[in-house]
C-alpha cells in the first residue's frame, strides 16, 4: 500500500512542478532580473521523473514492462 501512496504523491508533486516550471519558463525575459533557476531544465527533468513514476504505476497495476516483454523483441 505504501508503494501506491508514494507513487501517487510523487505523480502529483511532479505534475505540479511541471506546471510551475512551464509557467515560469514562459514568462518574458527581463534583463534587469536574470533567472536564477533554469526553468526549462527543471521542466524537462520533472517531466522525465513523471514518466518514470507513471511507468512504475503501470507496473504496480500488474502490467509487465521491460525489454523482454516488448512486442519488438530485445534490441
Amino acid at each position: 500500500m505504501l508503494d501506491w501512496t508514494l507513487t501517487i504523491v510523487g505523480l502529483i508533486a511532479t505534475l505540479g512542478l511541471c506546471v510551475v516550471a512551464n509557467w515560469r519558463a514562459g514568462l518574458p525575459w527581463d534583463d534587469m532580473h536574470p533567472r536564477k533557476v533554469p526553468w526549462r531544465g527543471v521542466l524537462v527533468f520533472s517531466t522525465f521523473v513523471f514518466v518514470l513514476l507513471l511507468v512504475h504505476l503501470v507496473n504496480l497495476l500488474g502490467v509487465e514492462t521491460g525489454p523482454d516483454k516488448s512486442p519488438f523483441g530485445r534490441f
